[in-house]
């Protein structure tokens, strides 16, 4: 067992799959800070992964086989218009190949291979980072405690980022994505939708995106997310980065994006989003950032906190993931912890790099760019895909 002192600021996916691939590169004092102080496991949003991917990050020992998952076959995109409730399908795309899961019961499979294996410092705030002399200081309120090793997977709004890239600062993209998640016995008429189908509803400005997600408890929610710019003039959050958790956006923002709803998508679809009630509603004001380089001698960023690409790209679960494996194979195989982070960095950067440009114009091609939808079939969809993802980085890269 290596005697370094180690720690992980940020104790979601991320983090915790930093501290996975600390304890399986062999240091064995391992501390993980986390601000919130509940149970992160009720988290209801739901996350969408690659099958390939799924079998890789199950071979590594990051994702647990026995997570409870949805199998998406398949993916349909609709317009409003004809006489369907769905509206009218432009394309159908068959051996989709995706898996859905909800977030919380991601986090507690990994939660659960951590079980003393690591200190866990629930409702710890970390208030700053710095590189002194041979070890790393960690403020918090508490205190200041010194790590020879600190991982940051503290999201976007990264503490941790300051010490490696100061000033860098997430740059809005300009719209929001809205979320909501719910039991499917309260969606009316549930049976037109295809169980293992994934949704996608694409409008003038802006598209839904709908699957559904286990509930932990043999059953499904609902799950959806609509992207769209904000009411004009709205900024609840004084142009600081953050998000407005589940019963925080209030009455106005959840009667304008269930109008929106309303007026845009299809009957079902805007039932769909009609359903969900402003407790449920999450707004989450989109950001890019890569953090070039994402290292120093004895720090590293992972997940959000290196990167923040938009969800567009349905990567944002796997890069996390997938960043705990690469910091675990530098670490084992390096002879110093800052040669490790160095390798670490040379080939997570440009994976964030490319889901930073791939969310940007999947970004323009759905939401910013004006598209002849009432009028597209399956090869113009197929063109508009091609120009925004001819790389195929759409759910993440191998590992």
């Amino acid at each position: 067992m290596k005697a370094l002192r180690t720690a992980v600021v940020g104790g979601s996916i991320g983090g915790l799959a930093a501290a996975l691939a600390l304890h399986r590169a062999g240091y064995g004092d391992i501390t993980v800070y986390e601000r919130t102080s509940g149970d992160l496991a009720e988290r209801g949003v739901g996350v969408a992964i690659r099958e390939d991917r799924c079998a890789e990050l199950e071979a590594a020992g990051y994702l647990d086989p026995g997570v409870p998952c949805t199998p998406l076959t398949r993916r349909q995109w609709f317009v409003r218009g004809g006489d369907d409730p769905l509206g009218r399908v432009i394309h159908t795309e068959h051996g989709f190949g995706f898996r859905t899961y909800g977030w919380g019961s991601l986090w507690q499979g990994l939660r659960t291979a951590l079980d003393g294996r690591a200190e866990f410092r629930s409702g710890t705030s970390v208030d700053s980072v710095a590189g002194s002399g041979e070890g790393v200081e960690v403020c918090t309120g508490a205190g200041t405690d010194r790590h020879g090793l600190v991982i940051g997977a503290d999201g976007y709004r990264s503490v941790v980022r300051e010490a490696v890239a100061p000033g860098l600062r997430p740059a809005p993209a300009g719209y929001w994505a809205w979320r909501g998640a719910y039991p499917e016995e309260r969606l009316p008429d549930a049976g037109r939708w295809g169980r293992s189908t994934g949704v996608y509803v694409v409008f003038d400005g802006g598209h839904l995106v709908v699957y559904r997600i286990p509930d932990g408890g043999g059953g499904e929610r609902v799950n959806w997310v609509l992207y769209a710019a904000p009411p004009p003039g709205v900024d609840p959050l004084g142009g600081e980065p953050g998000s407005l958790p589940p019963g925080v956006a209030g009455a106005a923002l959840h009667a304008h994006v269930t109008g929106l709803a309303a007026e845009r998508l299809p009957p079902f679809w805007a039932s769909l989003v009609g359903a969900t009630t402003e407790a449920e509603l999450m707004v989450q004001p989109l950001y890019d950032i890569t953090a070039e380089p994402g290292v120093t001698e004895r720090i590293a960023l992972v997940g959000d906190a290196a990167t923040v690409a938009r969800p567009h790209t349905s990567a944002g679960a796997v890069k996390a993931l997938q960043d705990g494996l690469a910091l675990e194979s530098a670490l084992r195989g390096a002879d110093t912890p800052a040669a490790a982070l160095r390798e670490y960095d040379a080939v997570r950067t440009a994976r964030g790099r490319a889901l930073v440009g791939l969310g940007r114009r999947l970004g323009r091609a759905l939401v910013e760019s004006p598209q002849e939808w009432a009028a597209m079939d399956g090869a113009g969809l197929a063109a508009v895909w091609e120009r925004a993802d001819a790389a195929g980085l759409f759910g993440g890269e191998p590992v």
